[in-house]
């Protein structure tokens, strides 16, 4: 049997305290590319949050991970589960990307692999996503995963100087099991 976190084209892990050059180098492209935008922190910054998000003790419904390319073992990106709510059921994800390694598929199959763990074993019912509508190729992303539009945020988020529409999607667990069988990864 593969390891439940391996896919064909990436590895979630958790992560180690040198990958803050990763996530440093995500952040200059989320801010080049116009994702988010967040005041220069230093490189010690990184490496303390790395350090500290490495030593993290796990346990909680919220959690980031690593993503890394089975070919090369490169970091490629980042997965989360964050706002978990046990009592409702459902939880939200994020993914952030490495413009390099951005449209390889690595996005989908670490979603899929975070939500199989969510729905399955933790026993999750809905999975949201909270999408810049800017951002065209995240909402066809979760589109392909069959996440469907829930509604709207108006003016929600201040992005590059404008406010911007939030889409709120979301995949339910039936769903998900229908359309990503147990075998897939």
């Amino acid at each position: 049997m593969t390891s439940f976190w391996k896919g064909k084209r990436v590895r979630l892990r958790g992560i180690e305290p040198d990958d803050w050059t990763a996530f440093m180098r995500f952040a200059e492209d989320e801010e080049r590319l116009g994702d988010v935008l967040h005041p220069p922190r230093s490189a010690e910054n990184y490496r303390v949050r790395a350090k500290e998000q490495a030593a993290a003790k796990p346990g909680d419904d919220c959690f980031q991970l690593v993503i890394e390319a089975v070919d090369t073992g490169a970091v490629v990106g980042v997965i989360g589960s964050h706002h978990a709510d046990r009592r409702a059921g459902r939880f939200e994800y994020g993914v952030t990307i490495g413009a390099d390694h951005r449209r390889k598929g690595y996005a989908a199959e670490a979603a899929r692999l975070l939500m199989r763990f969510m729905f399955a074993e933790q026993r999750f019912h809905k999975c949201e996503a909270h999408v810049f509508a800017c951002n065209e190729a995240s909402l066809e992303l979760q589109r392909r995963l069959g996440l469907v539009e829930d509604g709207r945020l108006r003016d929600h988020a201040f992005l590059d100087g404008r406010h911007h529409d939030v889409v709120v999607m979301s995949m339910l667990a039936d769903e998900f099991t229908q359309r990503h069988p147990a075998g897939e990864r």
